[in-house]
């Protein structure tokens, strides 16, 4: 499906539309203007003598009306409108397939899994209810667990909507250690906020001890970022006019809330985005291929069910690549369960196949590809990407 195609496609259309809608409105505006003056012109005959007469003033109107030519001008706008259209309904005609089901491979899927994943979507996005309504008809009354934690984490970002950090910063307290771990210093950028928070709504006092309470903690690590919240403290009152007026900026809330989203996801051991999402999203990105090979399968005679690997790699974007790819570069090809990546003593990697190969199907040592170094296959460990 070449999206860029139909984006186009639908630039062209929409450029047309409102070339169009621009013209008949000054046509409109015109042909108003033409009858506003011939309106003035039979008002002012009605009010005083020796002006034209009315039937003169009509028939310079319709002469007037007849060279504008209203309705040809609109007919060849809107048939102009209507061949982009035309032409974009068979490009969406020729990328968007109706007949998807062709793609479609049996596979198990185990439903309670399928169940849980498209009620942890609902719960993710804040719809609780239809997620409890989904359960309810599923009869998946486990994957209510989900519900809880996520109603925490909404009810926290509700109140940071609201500029009250306090909720946030309480979970953050809690999971003080889990956070540090992670690698993640969300604390530290919810107590920055709030000191901010406080110097602006505050007093400078007020500020001060907020400091000392929250932000010493973090000094020795995070010294600079310290020291430019306490120089803060001398813009009291005009920190927008301060070198630290981008600590106001709105869109620090934003982020945060937006890390803080990360964090909670990470620590319940979810992703970040929705599973059922990205599943989505890369099924339609994929969809085209799968089509086509189906197709060129089918002209062949070849079973398209029947097929363990697919003959072809499915590009898809750098968003949905999360795991490192290893392709062996003696054999060429991609790595695979029945052909994973393999640890030569060297430090050198090749695959399974290509050690198969090299050894003679594990009867002798053999030479590393890449260096001079022998091993055997006993030597020889399997990688994990």
């Amino acid at each position: 499906m070449d999206l860029d195609m139909i984006q186009d496609a639908f630039d062209r259309v929409a450029k047309k539309q409102k070339l169009a809608s621009s013209k008949i409105q000054e046509l409109i505006d015109q042909v108003g203007r033409e009858i506003e003056q011939a309106t003035a012109k039979l008002q002012m005959t009605e009010n005083a003598t020796g002006c034209s007469d009315p039937k003169s003033i009509l028939v310079d109107l319709k002469t007037k009306l007849n060279e504008i030519a209203p309705m040809k001008q609109l007919e060849s706008l809107q048939k102009e409108l209507n061949v982009g259209l035309g032409k974009y309904v068979k490009i969406l005609e020729k990328c968007f397939n109706p007949d998807i089901s062709r793609a479609y491979r049996n596979v198990d899927f185990d439903v309670n899994i399928v169940n849980q994943i498209i009620a942890s979507h609902f719960y993710r996005q804040g719809l609780f209810d239809l997620g409890d309504c989904f359960i309810s008809e599923a009869n998946e009354p486990e994957a209510a667990a989900l519900k809880s934690p996520f109603m925490e984490m909404y009810s926290i970002l509700e109140a940071m909507r609201c500029r009250n950090l306090e909720p946030a910063l309480s979970w953050a307290s809690k999971q003080s250690e889990r956070l540090m771990q992670n690698g993640s210093d969300l604390e530290l950028k919810l107590h920055q906020l709030q000191f901010v928070e406080i110097l602006q709504n505050g007093s400078r006092s007020e500020a001060l001890n907020y400091a000392r309470t929250y932000l010493a903690p973090f000094a020795s690590v995070h010294k600079v970022e310290i020291q430019k919240l306490i120089a803060c403290l001398l813009w009291a009152g005009r920190l927008h006019e301060s070198p630290y007026a981008d600590f106001m900026y709105p869109s620090h809330w934003e982020r945060l809330a937006e890390e803080f989203m990360q964090q909670f996801c990470s620590l319940l051991g979810q992703s970040f985005q929705s599973p059922l999402s990205v599943a989505i999203a890369a099924g339609v990105q994929g969809l085209p291929t799968l089509l086509k090979l189906e197709s060129v399968m089918a002209a062949k005679k070849q079973e398209w069910l029947a097929m363990k690997q697919l003959p072809v790699p499915v590009d898809l974007g750098r968003e949905f690549q999360f795991h490192s790819i290893f392709v062996c570069p003696v054999l060429r090809e991609q790595g695979s369960d029945e052909n994973p990546p393999m640890l030569m003593p060297c430090g050198h990697v090749v695959s399974k196949q290509s050690i198969a190969k090299l050894s003679k199907s594990s009867t002798r040592a053999f030479k590393c590809p890449y260096c001079p170094q022998e091993a055997s296959v006993a030597q020889c460990k399997l990688l994990h990407f």
